[in-house]
């Protein structure tokens, strides 16, 4: 008898789905990160998994887009029987309710998991990511801690700025109703024992140990009955002690790159990204006019011959610039970005891709003929070397690394190019 995976997550962009798919592998989990619905064909090449995930792209869509697809969502990790049902967000929780409302992706999946509270993990401490007292705080490239509505970066976010850091607020704005907290002094002690008999529970996570004892607490509940959850990799983290991988995973060696050349593709216009790409040396630097790529067909084509004489020599990296407006459509750069990649890639054998930006990410691996990733080998926190699957020769077991604006440090570029 096949025994059921017992974590699902479905990711609310790629890079992030690939920060959990690392969570859970580095602990010995077998998981794979599938980018749709899988097919039976593909569930059975991936063999027995104890963790299965679907990448999306909800965190740019609007609420009556995205409700349809977590429906289906829903229903496919019902169906396989996992007992974790992971909404997994970002890190900073950025989202509106106009778009990647996380009210309305919990309001598609709880029909399907309608048993016990939503439970919301309010931090992921290796990330910088810390909740007190209900409040989001995030450390900068600098390194120093911000209230999330203060951070240099997020406040500012061009779709998604983050103006209001207690996340019952934030998170209220977007269609939840009364979220109960659990802040780190209950978690320090015994706490109510009744704490789960709540619908919707917010847990503060200011270090890792907090984590711990959010997993202890859960134990009883999901031996009951399969839980929903909704936060960061921080899920997977406790949710790993659970399951019996606590702690953190033995080092090991990043994976050397094999042979042709590295494919950069930059669109995040994070600080952190852009001093990144500043102090990234070996890379023929391409500049993309976001403008020109969405309005122009002809000029997408000749950055893709530009790009094919710059990889003939060496590692490449497509920097895309902002545009001069906001575009009607924020997706529009992204899916143009991943049209362009798509040519790319029909006609150049490179052996790493290395894409930078949540929406970049997402919209760019959906343009290729890829159905899934395995989780490769670690790089940085937030962003690990992945193993692409792909019907397609050319594709299959292509190196793959996704990265957020605000992930890594400043020799990113390098580390991911070695």
């Amino acid at each position: 008898m096949t025994i059921p995976p017992f974590y699902g997550w479905f990711g609310d962009d790629f890079t992030g789905a690939t920060d959990t798919l690392a969570m859970l592998a580095e602990r010995g989990f077998r998981a794979l990160l599938f980018l749709g619905i899988p097919t039976p064909e593909q569930l059975a090449s991936a063999g027995p998994l104890d963790a299965v995930g679907i990448a999306g792209a909800t965190r740019s869509m609007p609420p009556t887009e995205m409700g349809p697809v977590l429906d289906t969502a829903g229903r496919f990790f019902a169906q396989l029987g996992v007992r974790i049902m992971h909404y997994k967000c970002c890190s900073t929780f950025d989202s509106a309710p106009h778009v990647g409302n996380i009210g309305a992706a919990v309001a598609a999946l709880r029909p399907h998991f309608p048993e016990g509270p939503i439970s919301i993990i309010g931090g992921q401490p290796n990330l910088g990511r810390y909740c007190l007292f209900g409040h989001l705080f995030a450390a900068a490239g600098d390194g120093e801690v911000y209230r999330i509505d203060r951070h240099p970066t997020m406040s500012r976010h061009p779709v998604t700025p983050m103006v209001e850091s207690d996340l019952r607020r934030h998170l209220g704005l977007q269609g939840f109703g009364s979220i109960s907290l659990v802040d780190y002094r209950a978690l320090e002690g015994a706490g109510p024992a009744n704490i789960l008999d709540r619908d919707i529970i917010l847990f503060d996570v200011s270090r890792e140990s907090d984590l711990t004892v959010i997993a202890h607490r859960h134990r009883k509940s999901l031996d009951a009955a399969p839980g929903l959850f909704v936060g960061a990799s921080s899920v997977a983290r406790m949710a790993a002690q659970l399951l019996g991988g606590a702690g953190e995973p033995a080092a090991s060696q990043p994976v050397a790159r094999s042979y042709g050349p590295v494919l950069a593709l930059v669109g995040s216009l994070s600080p952190v990204t852009r001093a990144q790409v500043e102090t990234a040396s070996g890379f023929a630097h391409l500049p993309v006019d976001a403008d020109r790529l969405r309005d122009e067909p002809s000029y997408g084509q000749t950055l893709s011959e530009q790009a094919l004489e710059l990889l003939a020599v060496g590692d490449t990296m497509l920097v895309t610039g902002p545009p001069d407006g906001a575009p009607g459509d924020p997706r529009s750069v992204a899916r143009e970005t991943g049209r362009l990649m798509r040519r790319i890639m029909d006609r150049a054998r490179i052996s790493r891709l290395v894409v930078a930006g949540g929406d970049t990410s997402t919209l760019a691996i959906k343009a290729l003929d890829i159905w899934g990733l395995s989780y490769r080998a670690p790089l940085v926190d937030g962003a690990p070397l992945c193993r692409a699957h792909s019907a397609v020769q050319q594709l299959d077991g292509l190196e793959v690394v996704l990265k957020g604006g605000q992930m890594g440090p400043v020799d990113f570029f390098q580390l991911a190019s070695n």
